[in-house]
């Protein structure tokens, strides 16, 4: 194999895996592709739910074809015994000659010991290729093993003059092209967080309206210290099919002497299907450490600008993406606390895209 082989087998590898980023749990969603003579004999993504893993599914694939063969698998293979067996023992009974990963798994289960059977067993293991890449294809499994958070993406939506709206109106920015990107966004994260002023301006549902992939919706947590979310509210509506948490601060809800009303506002969101959860919204690392222990690796943060403020502040975002539209808002508007001509220190831009008139910048953190 040559080095411009490697390259495009792990392309391809790196596709497969974000086929189900957002749908693999607590696991990473991981490709894997078999090389055999040159022809691809097996290739997988780890399943809806984590499991089974992309190795294994590869290797039932190319069967009797995968001794011999190389293995590009985006993510060092697992060396532990869970519901499944270690893929790195799967590797070395299959008789493959080379396995070449993107990087080191950091669980501590792993972590250079699925590289360590495999090299034993006589396999060549060369370990980096396209780590840059792999690192950003497993960025919120990465995030959530390495320092205990999710992976937050602020996305905002912006007017030509930096505006994200006018204060109690719903204003439309952006047009439909940009609205159904915004969509395969939520579906590729495990919760959507907003704050209660943005739930009580507009109103939305934060769903997933693509057909075919309404399934795909995320939790939708709310900022709501007071506990004020109404129980008319689109959230609370379709909280029973997918889930809602409001996040409500110690004083009255959690106070020693609590307020009948608040207890009763409480208990009927609890009859309607939404979970409180008692965490000061204002401390976000505290929240986010919450977050991270019920299985949530990625947040999309949609608003509004306090909560973008906020989750700044705290330098807590982990990559800014930005939709301007070509519109702009006159009189008293809502300024945006980033613009693509102010993007905050320690981010790089990475991608830009246009759908129809509308564009989107994405920056992610680099220090």
């Amino acid at each position: 194999m040559t080095a411009a082989d490697d390259e495009k087998f792990m392309t391809r590898a790196l596709e497969l895996s974000r086929r189900h980023t957002g749908l693999t749990g607590t696991n990473p969603s991981v490709g894997c592709v078999i090389v055999k003579d040159g022809e691809i004999v097996g290739e997988a993504v780890t399943a809806p739910g984590g499991r089974p893993h992309a190795e294994a599914q590869a290797l039932a694939i190319a069967g009797d074809k995968a001794r011999g063969a190389t293995v590009y698998v985006t993510l060092e293979p697992c060396s532990h015994y869970g519901k499944t067996p270690p893929c790195a023992n799967a590797l070395v009974e299959a008789g493959v000659a080379r396995v070449v990963t993107c990087l080191t798994d950091p669980d501590p289960r792993v972590s250079g010991r699925g590289l360590a059977i495999l090299e034993e067993a006589g396999i060549i293991v060369e370990n980096g290729l396209m780590e840059k890449e792999g690192r950003r294809a497993l960025a919120s499994y990465l995030m959530r093993q390495t320092k205990g958070r999710p992976y937050v993406t602020l996305k905002l939506a912006v007017s030509a003059d930096g505006m994200l709206g006018r204060p109690g109106e719903e204003v439309a920015i952006t047009g439909l092209l940009a609205k159904d990107e915004v969509h395969r966004l939520r579906a590729q994260a495990d919760a959507i967080l907003v704050g209660i002023g943005t739930v009580l301006a507009d109103d939305p549902e934060l769903t997933v309206r693509i057909p075919g992939m309404e399934d795909r919706s995320p939790t939708r947590i709310v900022l709501d210290r007071r506990l004020v979310l109404p129980l008319t509210s689109n959230l609370v509506r379709t909280a029973k099919d997918v889930p809602v948490i409001a996040v409500a601060g110690e004083p009255p809800l959690f106070s020693d002497d609590p307020d009948q009303a608040v207890i009763e506002r409480r208990e009927a969101l609890r009859a309607a299907g939404v979970e409180t959860l008692q965490c000061d919204p204002h401390d976000l690392e505290l929240l986010l450490g919450a977050l991270s222990t019920r299985g949530i690796s990625s947040i999309l943060v949609e608003g509004g600008a306090a909560v973008a403020k906020s989750f700044l502040n705290a330098g807590l975002v982990d990559r800014i993406l930005l939709f301007q539209g070509i519109g702009t808002i006159d009189g008293n508007g809502l300024e945006s606390p980033v613009v693509p001509s102010d993007i905050p220190d320690g981010f790089e831009l990475v991608g830009e895209a246009a759908y129809g008139p509308d564009r989107a910048f994405e920056y992610e953190r680099v220090s």
